[in-house]
């Protein structure tokens, strides 16, 4: 655990993405998959059944089996090796898929140089990386697990406390005093050693200054908020880890069933005007873009980003209203089972066609006024939204939809990794030129404003716009060291070093929007 603190704080580059945060994700999985085997080994001290035998059936929740009782009593072997929790317990395997979840979406920071796109990024690992060490599953235990990290960061402090002074061994048997005595060992032998290579060889006191954290003031007052903060993570995931938090009980009480026209009729209200707006957009999709100039008084911006933003708030509000729908309507009989597939089947189709018309108002607009980020972040939530009602329809089939909560929070993870893997900035760099190239008009103030991830894209502009597209990025690009190396900036150097930018050009005539 110590290890990794140190090395996550001294590999972590606050200023832009780069390796450094790979390092110190891999670094901390590594501590604290380690303290989840050193806790499965250690056997509980008091040995015996973990939960009571069933002694008659009670209710169950709607959609679950109920467990069968069984008079058959339970091998003392196994009840002293039962522990919430324990590898091979329920959820195991989920948090292993959100701990490389967690991983990867670390990882994008290696891969592209828009920060922007980065930060997205770690706001979703911190998401699927609180899944990872509390492992709730059910919508209320994964609302609690968000709570739970900062509390267990402060009830871990007194646990390792009364750990380091009972000098509980380790897994290996090792006390923790001599591990930490070994480590400081380690660390004079490498910082005596070092030294002398250094001075021996410049190519490796390169390296190693590289590897060394600043030492000046402030980069030392730095390196010290970044080791109490990797420091206290790290102590309140291994705390969650060893001592599992049990939210597969937080699931809320079942409402009680709405009467059949309660919740037929305003479905059915709802479904009537969505077909009339479907019918519609029907005509818009068919009719083309030929459609939005008949129109009177209406133009590309007035139809699409207008329209846009209210069709995204309406499948949004779609979703929350099946949600409802799906837990208050009866299922007790045939008919009951068969009316809610048929509405709530009904509305998911509708709404999938509502998702390709918003789609395509934006692809109106985009093609209309230039691609942006916004405008490719917005299409990527609505393509999302997409295939959750997708989900939805399969959950309505079924009229199961346990594990939807899981996917909602997956799916997006996977859209996040997907809009990282299309290389955004250079995808919007891409369409833009081609447009310069087709209508020859082009917004170079924004374009300059791109990341290193756009260069290649924008180094097919003609002078003077490729000289004002790039300028602005080149003089910007820092110089990575070892912790801040990033394949993007890395390429675009590469392509900026086969291209004059010492030409002076009129940036301000060059713009052509």
């Amino acid at each position: 655990m110590t290890a990794a603190t140190v090395v996550g704080a001294s590999a972590l580059t606050m200023v832009r993405p780069g390796l450094g945060w790979l390092v110190a994700a891999l670094a901390g999985t590594a501590a604290l998959v380690t303290a989840v085997l050193g806790t499965t080994a250690t056997p509980p001290t008091t040995p015996g059944p973990t939960s009571p035998g069933p002694t008659s059936p009670g209710p169950t929740s709607p959609g679950t089996i109920a467990a069968t009782p069984t008079a058959t009593p339970a091998p003392p072997a196994a009840a002293t090796t039962a522990r919430p929790g324990a590898t091979g317990a329920p959820g195991r395997a989920a948090q292993v898929a959100w701990a490389a979840a967690t991983i990867a979406l670390v990882a994008v920071g290696t891969v592209r140089a828009a920060g922007w796109l980065f930060a997205l990024c770690l706001l979703g690992a911190a998401v699927t990386g609180t899944l990872a060490v509390t492992g709730g599953r059910s919508p209320l235990g994964m609302l609690v697990a968000a709570t739970l990290p900062p509390a267990a960061t402060v009830r871990a402090l007194p646990w390792a406390v009364r750990g380091l002074r009972v000098g509980q061994p380790a897994a290996s048997g090792i006390a923790v005093g001599r591990i930490l005595t070994s480590l400081a060992i380690s660390a004079g032998l490498l910082l005596l050693f070092g030294l002398l290579f250094s001075s021996a060889d410049a190519v490796f006191e390169n390296l190693v200054t590289g590897l060394l954290p600043d030492v000046s003031s402030v980069g030392v007052l730095g390196w010290l908020a970044r080791l109490a903060l990797i420091g206290g993570a790290l102590l309140g995931g291994a705390f969650l880890v060893s001592r599992p938090p049990d939210l597969e009980g937080l699931r809320p009480t079942p409402p009680r069933p709405a009467h059949r026209l309660e919740w037929t009729l305003p479905l059915v209200l709802l479904v009537a005007l969505f077909s009339v707006f479907v019918l519609v957009q029907l005509t818009v999709l068919f009719g083309g873009a030929g459609h939005v100039l008949r129109t009177a008084g209406l133009t590309y911006a007035q139809y699409a980003r207008g329209g846009f933003w209210q069709l995204l708030a309406v499948t949004a509000l779609t979703l929350l209203v099946i949600a409802i729908a799906a837990r208050r309507a009866p299922k007790a009989t045939r008919a009951d089972r068969l009316l809610v597939r048929v509405l709530l089947g009904t509305l998911t189709g509708l709404t999938l066609v509502i998702v390709a018309s918003a789609l395509y108002r934006m692809q109106v607009y985009a093609d209309a006024y230039g691609a942006t980020r916004l405008r490719l972040v917005v299409a990527t939530i609505e393509l999302w939204l997409g295939l959750l009602f997708v989900l939805v329809g399969v959950a309505v089939v079924r009229l199961r939809a346990d594990w939807l909560p899981r996917l909602v929070i997956g799916t997006a993870v996977l859209a996040l990794l997907g809009l990282a893997l299309v290389n955004p900035d250079r995808l919007i760099a891409d369409r833009n030129v081609d447009r310069y190239l087709r209508t020859g008009r082009l917004d170079v103030s924004y374009l300059s404003g791109l990341s290193a991830d756009a260069v290649p894209a924008l180094a097919r502009l003609p002078e003077p716009m490729r000289v004002c597209a790039l300028g602005q990025i080149a003089a910007e690009l820092p110089s990575d060291g070892l912790w801040g190396t990033n394949l993007g900036r890395d390429r675009a150097r590469r392509e900026l070093s086969t291209i004059p930018l010492t030409a002076r050009a009129d940036c301000n005539g060059a713009r052509t929007w």
